[in-house]
């Protein structure tokens, strides 16, 4: 029986652990969280943090495992990668890997190979930070270098609004290290997102969705995914060209990987994110449900040497949406009120909290009370609702 080690545990990295568990692999879990419930479901359990390289590798030693993924996880990513390289198992180059988690060797790795880029500068202090302000066009946008879904993300306006974009972003870095970044204007309406995955160093598949945001409380934080995107022909092109030309200079030659993608009114392509995970949100999950793609088990087979056939996308029509839940209050959560318009459309929904947890505002993806998969009848029907889906869903605390 081939044994696999997946890095995190969280109720979104439970759909790798059962698909792992059905094809008999061993399934190993590590995740510094207790409480997680991915443990539950795998065959054996480390409470241990996956961002601690040498002990994973002193489990995967131990274990004698045959590959390792970090599924939906960017910090575990890395990790992945090392321990793979060390032990000669399936693994994209860890520099690679290194260069795509951190925003800012991924930013100096894009300006050195004549990628589009925004001015932008890393730094540890506010103080260096401050003193290079002037430097820069507002606004700016203020990062962690090595944080996921948003977390510790501002755009500012002004000089009187960085000390707090600055505290924000370091407090959400694991490295305390922030990044400036010049503001780029996106030509189209959603953030383009989505997954897609390389097999013999080729784009085998590219999943592209529209992302939607919380423009009410932080325009930054996903609140949920559609499908098909909406971008012209000329624009679908560049990102195939851009973004094998970035996996072929990383030698990149399997796996899957997120994609975050903006394109100005000049038709210039920036990757904002282009994380060495599947996606989070349930993102791998949507692109199944839409394409028939089942990226998945891509995943798992590939990292255990295995052969995946990809089969052709179905070219259906269908207009799929994830909505993540959740709130700009804190407090007790009472119940999640659907309406009748919209309990209709609902055909899956995942529920991370319940009635009676405390919950937060909604200012990262590790503050989401669920998801919920929907199907609507147009794209009409369905950018309706993603663009003002507070008037069907309500989040009701005691």
């Amino acid at each position: 029986m081939k044994k696999i080690l997946l890095l995190g545990g969280s109720i979104q990295q439970i759909p790798a652990i059962e698909y792992a568990n059905g094809q008999n692999y061993y399934t190993i879990v590590c995740d510094y969280l207790p409480n997680n419930p991915g443990q539950h479901f795998a065959k054996k359990y480390y409470c241990i943090s996956t961002t601690d390289k040498e002990a994973i590798l002193e489990i995967a030693i131990k274990e004698k495992i045959d590959g390792i993924v970090a599924y939906a996880s960017d910090p575990a990513a890395p990790v992945a990668a090392y321990v793979a390289e060390k032990l000669k198992l399936p693994t994209n180059p860890y520099l690679s890997v290194e260069v795509l988690a951190f925003k800012d060797k991924f930013r100096k790795y894009l300006r050195d190979n004549r990628f589009n880029s925004p001015k932008s500068e890393s730094f540890y202090s506010f103080e260096d930070a401050l003193g290079k302000l002037d430097q820069f066009k507002f606004p700016l946008m203020v990062k962690p270098i090595d944080s996921s879904g948003s977390k510790g993300v501002s755009k500012i306006q002004n000089k009187s609004e960085f000390e707090k974009a600055f505290n924000l972003a370091i407090n959400n870095s694991r490295i305390k290290k922030i990044i400036l970044e010049e503001f780029i204007e996106k030509d189209h309406p959603y953030m383009i997102a989505g997954d897609c995955f390389v097999t013999n160093g080729k784009v085998e598949f590219l999943g592209l969705l529209n992302s939607h945001r919380n423009k009410k409380n932080n325009p930054f934080v996903p609140i949920g995914t559609s499908y098909p995107i909406v971008l012209n022909l000329k624009r679908l092109k560049l990102i195939e060209e851009e973004i094998q030309r970035l996996f072929k200079l990383l030698n990149i030659k399997f796996g899957a990987f997120n994609m975050e993608i903006m394109i100005d009114k000049n038709d210039f392509l920036y990757f904002i994110e282009i994380g060495p995970r599947n996606g989070g949100n349930m993102i791998p999950e949507l692109l199944k449900y839409s394409t028939g793609i089942n990226m998945i088990a891509a995943t798992i087979e590939t990292a255990l040497g295995n052969t995946f056939n990809f089969e052709l996308p179905n070219n259906h029509e269908c207009y799929l949406s994830t909505y993540v839940i959740h709130t700009n209050k804190k407090g007790i959560l009472k119940s999640l009120v659907y309406d009748d318009k919209v309990i209709k459309k609902i055909f899956k929904e995942v529920r991370y909290v319940h009635d009676g947890d405390e919950i937060g505002i909604f200012d990262g993806a590790n503050k989401a009370l669920g998801i919920i998969f929907l199907k609507f009848d147009s794209q009409k029907e369905q950018l309706e609702f993603m663009e003002n889906p507070y008037k069907w869903i309500n989040v009701i605390l005691e």
